[in-house]
């Protein structure tokens, strides 16, 4: 599955990079996603709707396993 994270990761990255910003990937258990917010993106204020309404979001499409995606 951890794969398959990463490939949706990689179709938002150029998105969060336009802003200066970037996702890296900490881990992926039962169905919980890890991810750090880097870059810009790691102050901005934005960062929880980001997180929510733009990777969890593709990635529950993606993914219909993902339960809930988390930064930390």
């Amino acid at each position: 599955m951890q794969d398959k994270v990463e490939e949706v990761l990689n179709r938002l990255r150029p998105s969060l990079m336009a802003d200066g910003g970037n996702v890296e990937l900490i881990s992926v258990n039962d169905g919980v996603v890890k991810v750090k917010l880097t870059g810009a993106c790691a102050g901005c204020p934005m960062s929880t709707l980001t997180l929510k309404m733009g990777i969890e979001r593709m990635l529950k499409q993606a993914i219909p396993e993902i339960k809930e995606v988390v930064a930390v």
